[in-house]
């Protein structure tokens, strides 16, 4: 779930391609009355597309061709080919190119969300050969609509995820300081090095057995938004994953920044 002073959007789960066309209009137009999309998130820890060869063009056909065939908003590019980035050869971030303009191309801008789900620290500087997500942003960041960003550094491989165990889970770590595991990752540093902040939307797993590390309090992470508004950031939190990102860890974590 994202939440925040520019958009609202949810992902959605494999059950709804098993409801009715009826169904999902329905459903659909209940969410979009309050003001929120639907959209559909692609790969994730399961799924690295890029070691295992698959064509980004083919790719982005066959998902937007799913999009609309089911009447959704749009998608989130939760891309967590891990081994390929670590390759540091540029073939990932070519991929995430390839498939980003291609995917743009099929579901326009206006009319189709396009959001990505990065790590943070994929937007460390000169830790990564092809430039990790700085470059895929450098590239095409301006067909992306926002990125929500990991804020932790599960899946990464062992020894980096071990290094990084406490990273993001203070507010100086979270918002202008990280480590220097993963330097220049931290919400405005990310900002700094040429990323729009108001396309940088805070992700965080709801408990600590939603990820391996980088879990925040709901107190915490409330003030940490809090902090972050203050400073001229309002993009929003994301939040995986459900039944315990609910109704209540919502309404917690936006209380101060963005109340309803």
């Amino acid at each position: 779930m994202v939440s925040g002073a520019g958009a609202r959007a949810k992902f959605l789960s494999p059950e709804w391609t098993q409801l009715s066309a009826s169904q999902r209009s329905s459903v659909k137009s209940q969410y979009n009355a309050a003001g929120i999309s639907l959209i559909v998130s692609l790969f994730g820890a399961t799924d690295a597309p890029t070691s295992s060869g698959a064509d980004p063009v083919a790719t982005a056909n066959t998902m937007a061709a799913f999009v609309k065939q089911f009447n959704l908003d749009g998608v989130d590019v939760d891309y967590e080919d891990f081994d390929a980035i670590n390759a540091g050869d540029g073939r990932a971030e070519q991929w995430l190119i390839s498939f980003t303009k291609q995917l743009r191309n099929q579901l326009p801008q206006g009319s189709f969300i396009l959001t990505h789900a990065p790590v943070a620290p994929w937007f460390s500087p000169n830790k990564f050969g092809g430039g990790a997500y700085l470059t895929v942003n450098k590239q095409v960041g301006s067909l992306i609509d926002w990125y929500n960003v990991q804020v932790c550094t599960h899946n990464l491989t062992p020894t980096q995820s071990t290094e990084g165990t406490n990273e993001y889970t203070t507010c100086n770590g979270l918002l202008t300081t990280s480590s220097n595991v993963w330097p220049q990752s931290a919400l405005f540093q990310i900002a700094n090095s040429g990323v729009p902040l108001s396309k940088l939307v805070i992700g965080k797993p709801a408990t600590a057995g939603d990820a391996s590390n980088g879990f925040m309090p709901t107190s915490t992470l409330a003030q940490c938004a809090q902090q972050a508004k203050s400073m001229g950031w309002n993009a929003g939190i994301m939040v995986w994953q459900f039944p315990n990102a609910a109704a209540n860890w919502i309404r917690d974590v936006r209380s101060l920044a963005f109340p309803e």
